[in-house]
């Protein structure tokens, strides 16, 4: 079976050191040497595209700019790589949305895939004029993503739910592909949503013993209702020639959070309603020893950021042989970054991906299994 890669738009900027923000978190734990420009993020999906990544997540929130607008911008700049946008079901209608990624479909060449976020802090939420419960958002985001698959299909909708109505709503124009539907969280409610609607299931990177524990839940649960998703993993990557110099980069970045800054950043995260928030903190308690949470799997990235919190860190051998353990529990697609982004993209995609692909595990997009390079990859390019 060939994994699946994608890398990060970092859209709130980039540094040598992590920049803050994420998942509940404030926008200000360590500032941006790079703006999230245009030109730059082309850069480093462009590099992506070469190393043969499929696609590359773009985030939603009040701390990143818009990722509707900058993927589609970004599109016109590169050939083939996919664009995994964020977005929140309770801001758009949910026709306009399925039109909306009908029309990116065309104009990319069916480029899109869609990272359904249903929003886990009510505060951030109340700020774009969204006052429902936790609850009562993924009871809306199940509704809305019914509603968009059968208008995807070409059926004319009408509708009249606990939280959304729809009357007569239809596309004059169906998407092509229809664009895969990720979907991530840890709570009842959000398992729920994600077994009768996701195409992947995504979670944040726990030891791969928690995550085959949350992929046999939302497996079982997608098994009543006749689905099988496939699953992924949100993860940090530090990656490097040797052992030694991969942990050497980690503990630069340790050694540049200031105790201050993870003080309030945990502060915050500690209030957060959102379950795999939640179970991000447990792995590190917001202290600075003990961060190596199993091996190779480094929880320092949550101390000043919220959401996806830990990363691989090794050699390119080590971390490989992670990527199989997470394989192993049922993880087919692995959505990564790093800091900066454009220089691990290259230290993953020509240190990593190649030692996957001698294994048969990993072919590049793009490329046909017709032959192999030294370095493992296909010969001959396809689209």
């Amino acid at each position: 079976m060939s994994l699946t890669f994608h890398w990060f738009l970092p859209t709130s900027g980039d540094s040598r050191h992590v920049v803050g923000g994420g998942h509940g978190a404030p926008a200000t734990a360590s500032a941006a040497d790079r703006p999230p420009s245009v030109p730059y993020l082309t850069q480093i999906a462009r590099a992506a595209e070469h190393l043969g990544f499929t696609g590359a997540l773009t985030p939603t929130g009040a701390w990143c700019e818009d990722a509707w607008l900058t993927t589609a911008m970004i599109s016109q700049h590169t050939e083939r790589l996919k664009f995994l946008v964020a977005f929140r079901p309770g801001f758009l209608s949910p026709a306009f949305a399925a039109q909306m990624a009908s029309t990116y479909q065309r104009q990319s060449g069916g480029r899109l895939l869609l990272n359904v976020v249903t929003g886990g802090e009510s505060k951030e939420q109340r700020a774009y004029g969204d006052f429902l419960d936790k609850d009562a958002r993924y009871a809306r985001t199940g509704e809305f993503l019914g509603i968009v698959r059968a208008l995807w299909r070409g059926e004319t909708v009408d509708h009249v739910g606990a939280h959304l109505s729809v009357e007569g709503a239809a596309l004059t124009r169906l998407p092509e592909p229809v664009p895969d539907v990720y979907f991530g969280g840890s709570s009842p409610a959000a398992l729920d949503v994600a077994a009768r609607h996701a195409d992947v299931y995504l979670t944040w990177g726990e030891p791969p013993a928690q995550v085959a524990e949350k992929i046999a839940r939302v497996r079982a649960l997608a098994a009543e209702q006749g689905r099988s998703p496939r699953f992924g993993i949100r993860l940090h990557t530090i990656t490097r020639d040797t052992s030694e110099a991969a942990w050497a980069e980690a503990r630069r970045l340790l050694d540049g959070f200031d105790p201050q800054t993870v003080a309030a950043v945990q502060k915050g995260l500690g209030s957060s309603e959102s379950e795999g928030q939640k179970r991000m903190l447990a792995l590190h308690g917001g202290g600075r020893d003990g961060l190596e949470i199993h091996p190779g799997l480094w929880a320092g990235i949550g101390l000043v950021r919220g959401g996806a919190g830990t990363a691989l860190v090794g050699s390119h051998a080590e971390v490989a042989g992670l990527i199989k353990e997470y394989r192993d529990v049922g993880i087919e697609e692995f959505v990564l970054s790093g800091y900066p982004h454009l220089e691990e993209a290259y230290w993953f995609g020509e240190g990593v991906l190649p030692l996957l692909a001698r294994e048969g595990l990993f072919v590049p997009a793009g490329r046909q299994a017709v032959g192999r390079d030294s370095g493992g990859y296909a010969l001959s390019t396809a689209g």
